[in-house]
């Protein structure tokens, strides 16, 4: 039995789905917070359980008579640690034979602020005695194309990364890596550092917007305080905001590039060409 937490977020979503191309739905548990929003796996064979990663108990029901777990790291900072390490308690218990973990590049060596909370979680699975499988994604493509209509209202693509080269890939590449990871063996206690490997910066990206629409976007650099003002004028909490300022200062030292190529050698392709899928973007937005 696979189970996979966060099912229905953008990645763990994507992984089930991959999943469900390679073995039954009966072998999938889809651990979600609402059950609702799932219906669509149940409808294809998808074991759904609810838990609450504030709750151990529903937590340690959820993995009831599991083999390897997908840990998809949650999304309220702050709070993870605590979170995540409910989880690698019940797989411990509930005898998981793999605990694989979405991670960030060199999480354990990593200045970024980000990678804080899951070279924390790393050191939980470590202690834990439970065999793992650190998948250290580096930046998804989406991360930048989720942002067009803002970039396209505005005319320019506000950055700190000095134009450094950033190895993204499309989120489904390293949904297939996990996938990789859960149907296959020899991966236990090893840790993947997952970029791309292409030649994506932001004034690249900015110049193919504008090639593709017509409209004129340009790349503006801004300072690192500059960029955290802006981001928290447009919405964003505080913290936040300054950890996505300082992702892009670890950009410009190339903390988000590596040449492992760990993420090709996984899915067994290419990654797909960031111009693809920010064609695919705009093209979704008319």
């Amino acid at each position: 039995m696979i189970v996979v937490t966060g099912a229905t977020g953008q990645l763990g979503r994507l992984v089930v789905q991959q999943l469900l191309e390679k073995i039954p739905a009966s072998q999938i548990v889809a651990v979600v917070r609402d059950a609702g929003k799932a219906a669509d796996l149940a409808a294809r064979g998808v074991s759904v359980r609810v838990a609450d990663y504030n709750q151990p108990a529903t937590v340690e029901a959820a993995l009831a008579g599991v083999e390897k777990v997908l840990l998809v790291s949650g999304t309220e900072l702050g709070k993870r640690v605590a979170q995540h390490t409910t989880v690698v308690e019940a797989a411990k218990k509930q005898g998981a034979k793999l605990l694989a973990y979405t991670s960030i590049p060199h999480a354990d060596t990593t200045p970024l602020k980000l990678a804080a909370e899951h070279r924390e979680t790393e050191k939980v699975i470590r202690a834990s005695g439970v065999p793992f499988t650190f998948l250290r994604n580096g930046w998804y493509t989406e991360n930048y194309t989720g942002r067009l209509p803002p970039a396209l209202a505005q005319g320019a693509i506000f950055g700190a990364t000095k134009g450094a080269t950033i190895g993204v890939a499309a989120r489904a590449d390293y949904a297939a890596a996990a996938v990789t990871v859960l149907t296959g063996s020899g991966h236990e206690n090893r840790a993947y550092e997952l970029t791309g490997d292409g030649d994506f910066t932001l004034p690249a990206y900015a110049a193919e917007i504008s090639r593709l629409t017509g409209k004129t976007v340009v790349h503006t650099e801004v300072s690192p305080e500059a960029l955290e003002q802006a981001l928290v004028a447009a919405g964003l909490p505080a913290p936040f905001a300054a950890i996505m300022a300082d992702c892009d200062v670890g950009i410009s030292q190339g903390a988000l590039t590596d040449p492992s190529g760990d993420l090709t050698r996984l899915i067994a392709r290419p990654v797909t060409p960031w111009r693809e899928t920010l064609a695919a973007a705009i093209k979704a937005l008319h």
